[in-house]
């Protein structure tokens, strides 16, 4: 493997109010407060209403680090690490010398920090938390994708994600490759089984819901056997999308044809027991979309490090 490997310094962007050092991979609308109120959270989680007892007694000069892979992984987290120690301390700067989404080996030197002692030692946990569970999010995801190569069929997440982290993890699964289902139960509609069960039956939900929610509303209909698809496609007028839950693949086609048959706009979605070992059988199916929670839920954290290297840098000097 390669080690301490640096490339040529990612160009700085925008990125909301603050200036981030490298290039959003996938852009993901953000509510920038939201993002701000979130990692300020993690911030006070750890420091407490006293701060951090350790560097207490620490002189506070400027020091420098770097940003280190201990493994292959896909990068990911960037502007959250970032925003995690200007939070702390707005004139912390940064050197990165590998873009958001790139490919980093075992050994490479990610980038560089320059903050004030305290900064560092306070902010980096925080930051690294967040940047390595980012960075296996992508990394699954990315894998996922790879083995879905060749097809039409689009990779999507689900709202199976870490409580308190959805948004920075729905992230990590656009930085991945692959695409968001719905971020939660206000921006899009899903008849699921217990909601057929409640409301007494497919086309009794279907009707009930589309005449209260906005005109402009998305609405997917799961189901899970044939009944329930016969059900669906009587209300298909009112339905976006519709979701094969745990079907078998050799049904799959003739599902499918039925469904297009009736709206030829409608998707279809299939969900339900995927696996990285059954992509290769379902990748020629012919649906639009496979959804899997194992891209978040099975993705592992990275092995990511921050060294200190001199406690007298300046990185505005080439």
């Amino acid at each position: 493997m390669k080690t301490g490997t640096r490339n040529t310094l990612i160009k700085v962007i925008e990125f909301g109010r603050f200036t981030i050092s490298t290039p959003v991979k996938r852009e993901l609308i953000m509510n920038e407060l939201f993002i701000d109120k979130l990692l300020l959270f993690f911030l006070l989680e750890d420091t407490g209403i006293i701060g951090d007892l350790t560097t207490a007694s620490l002189p506070d000069t400027r020091c420098k680090a770097e940003v280190l892979a201990g493994e292959d992984f896909v990068l990911c987290g960037l502007p959250f690490f970032e925003r995690v120690f200007t939070l702390h301390d707005k004139d912390t700067l940064f050197k990165w010398f590998k873009a958001e989404g790139s490919e980093v080996e075992e050994g490479d030197v990610i980038g560089c920090i320059e903050t004030s002692a305290k900064t560092l030692l306070t902010c980096e946990r925080t930051a690294l938390n967040v940047l390595q569970r980012l960075s296996g999010v992508a990394t699954q995801v990315r894998r996922y994708v790879k083995a879905l190569e060749g097809s039409k069929i689009c990779l999507l997440d689900t709202r199976k994600t870490t409580p308190g982290l959805r948004c920075l993890e729905k992230y990590a699964v656009r930085v991945g490759g692959a695409k968001n289902h719905r971020f939660g139960l206000y921006d899009a509609v899903i008849v699921k089984d217990n909601h057929i069960k409640l409301y007494g039956g497919v086309a009794k939900a279907v009707k009930a819901i589309r005449n209260i929610v906005p005109v402009t509303t998305f609405l997917e209909v799961e189901v899970e056997n044939w009944q329930e698809l016969e059900e669906v496609v009587d209300v298909l007028e009112h339905v976006d999308m519709v979701m094969l839950d745990n079907w078998q693949a050799e049904d799959v086609p003739r599902a499918v044809r039925l469904l297009k048959s009736k709206k030829p706009s409608v998707k279809v979605e299939l969900s339900g027991g995927i696996t990285f070992e059954r992509l290769k059988e379902l990748k020629n199916l012919p649906v639009d979309y496979i959804s899997t929670s194992k891209v978040v839920t099975q993705a592992r954290w990275v092995d990511i490090k921050v060294e200190v290297v001199s406690s007298t840098a300046n990185l505005q000097t080439p």
